[in-house]
């Protein structure tokens, strides 16, 4: 099973991650997990280009750099993953993508769609965790993560955008969770975290 992580900044996506780590280590499921940028060695080169806080992209560089990102990722993490029988959980994938330079950046998402579609090979998860919370919560978590981990400049550059920015990513995710109900379920990311992987567990088919 292909399984993505999606929220605004500060949504709690690494957090839910390391608890289905646990819980698929606890099951006996083989998996991978990966993430983006960075889930592949490309990826790792281009991460400190599209996180830091001093990188000046044009909006059509960020683009085709996710972009080249996301293609070597499918092909040297997750497909050959997928064939050995593994599950793939992973950090941020293509909907991301469409929400932020799409919806917060203004391109057009029908395009998005299209040119996401040709850099995955048509590959789009099995299943979508949207962790959904008001954009003001998600940035005052995420500046008091990067604060404490040293992440302020390193990963920090979409973080310093302006509210509207965050709030049309939150917009564009809850729309595109409209639009495919059978790939996506809308987690409350202001839940407890136990409550939150009970929820994460049920959407994946895992009894509890």
């Amino acid at each position: 099973m292909f399984v993505t992580v999606e929220g605004v900044e500060g949504a709690g996506k690494s957090a839910l991650m390391k608890l289905l780590v646990r819980e698929l280590e606890r099951r006996g499921i083989s998996f991978v997990r990966t993430r983006e940028p960075g889930g592949c060695g490309l990826g790792m080169s281009l991460r400190p280009l599209l996180l830091d806080v001093s990188s000046s992209l044009d909006s059509r560089a960020e683009l085709f750099l996710f972009l080249a990102d996301r293609a070597q990722h499918v092909a040297d993490t997750i497909r050959p993953a997928l064939s050995r029988g593994d599950w793939v959980l992973c950090d941020r994938y293509a909907d991301s993508t469409i929400a932020y330079q799409g919806y917060g950046r203004g391109m057009d998402v029908d395009w998005l769609q299209t040119i996401n579609d040709y850099a995955t090979g048509g590959l789009w998860p099995d299943r979508t965790l949207l962790l959904d919370l008001p954009v003001e919560n998600g940035l005052q978590r995420a500046l008091i993560r990067n604060g404490r981990e040293g992440l302020s400049r390193s990963e920090g550059r979409f973080e310093a955008e302006e509210r509207a920015f965050h709030q049309r990513i939150r917009d564009g995710f809850l729309e595109r969770a409209a639009r495919w109900p059978e790939r996506f379920r809308v987690l409350n990311a202001e839940h407890a975290p136990e409550v939150l992987l009970g929820e994460a567990l049920s959407a994946l088919d895992l009894p509890l």
